[in-house]
Formats: C-alpha cells, sequence, structure tokens
C-alpha cells in the first residue's frame, strides 16, 4: 500500500471526537477538493508487516483509514487482517468507492455532484461551503449521525446558524486545529 503517513493523535472531527486513535494516511485520491488539506502523491510503499508494525507501535486499538480516498487500496484481505491484529477499523472516505466488508464505522464525506456507491454509512461529515446539504443529506438515508463542518473553522457562525434552523445536523468542528495538535 502507498501510505502517506502514519500517525498517533485524537481524533479532531465527527462522532469519535476526543478518541485516541492510531491515523492511516494512505496516498492517492480520485477527486480534487479546494480544501483538502492533505498532499495526495506523496508517500512510500509498505507492505503489510510493515504497517502492522508502526501501528503496533501506539496503545490505541481505532484505528482511522483515511487518505487521500481509502477505498482506492484497502481491501477485504487487509481489513481482516487488522481485525486479527485487535483493530477497531474506521474509515473515512468520500463514499465513490465501494468498501470492503468487515468495517467497523464508515464516515463519508461526499461531495456536491459525485455519486455515493458505498451501502451502509454510519455519519456524514460534511465540510459546509452554503451548499445544499439537504439533498445530499436525503440521497444517503442510510446514514445514522450528520455533521456539518465549517470550513477550518472559516465560517463558523454560518454554519451554526444553519444548524440551528435544521436540527437534524450536528455540529463538528476541527478540534485537532483548534488545539494545535495533528
Amino acid at each position: 500500500m502507498k501510505v502517506n503517513e502514519i500517525f498517533y493523535s485524537l481524533q479532531g472531527e465527527g462522532y469519535f471526537t476526543g478518541t485516541p486513535a492510531v491515523f492511516l494516511r494512505l496516498s492517492g485520491c480520485n477527486l480534487k477538493c479546494s480544501f483538502c488539506d492533505t498532499d495526495h502523491h506523496d508517500g512510500e510503499e509498505l507492505s503489510f508487516a510493515e504497517i502492522l508494525a508502526r501501528l503496533s507501535a501506539y496503545p490505541s486499538r481505532h484505528l482511522v483509514v483515511t487518505g487521500g480516498e481509502p477505498s482506492l487500496q484497502l481491501d477485504e484481505t487487509t481489513v481482516d487482517s487488522l481485525h486479527e491484529a485487535g483493530y477497531f477499523i474506521q474509515v473515512e472516505t468520500n463514499g465513490t468507492n465501494p468498501l470492503p466488508e468487515g468495517i467497523d464505522w464508515v464516515t463519508c464525506s461526499p461531495k456536491q455532484g459525485a455519486e455515493c456507491r458505498l451501502k451502509r454509512i454510519d455519519e456524514i461529515k460534511i465540510v459546509y461551503l452554503g451548499q445544499d446539504v439537504e439533498q445530499i443529506a436525503l440521497s444517503m438515508p442510510m446514514a445514522t449521525h450528520y455533521f456539518l463542518q465549517p470550513c477550518s473553522c472559516s465560517n463558523t457562525a454560518e454554519t451554526v446558524s444553519y444548524i440551528l434552523a435544521h436540527p437534524h445536523w450536528r455540529l463538528s468542528l476541527q478540534t485537532h486545529k483548534l488545539i494545535d495538535i495533528q
């Protein structure tokens, strides 16, 4: 797998905010979002054994597989092997590709105009830029939790106002940026 980085921190966004987690950031993405904070081309090819050795250096067994777009590299064999190693697997995806079976928690950050190809979503997390998020949410009725997130805290007041008027949404802040951690 081509890995951008592996690090240990607190989950900064969404349902598991504040949870200690190991982050496996994979390289490569099929979309180009203007607000993305990841260089998708950087990374190194690592075997599963090398990845597992790096993950195992940290005490948490909550693993967040993110990217780029994890669905471009993650497969069922890897998911099964991570479970065998004792990991709870949370995947953060844009939803444009199917995911392998067995993932414990699916966080989908859908993008305007991109078709969702997921059969299961635990949480939707949308970077709010004033777009029609209701249309996006209606296209994903299988989700359990719905989060709106200001774009790098630049439009927090607008996001909060929207949520107050549409209380089926919850606020997600990039707390890792607010408290200056990775």
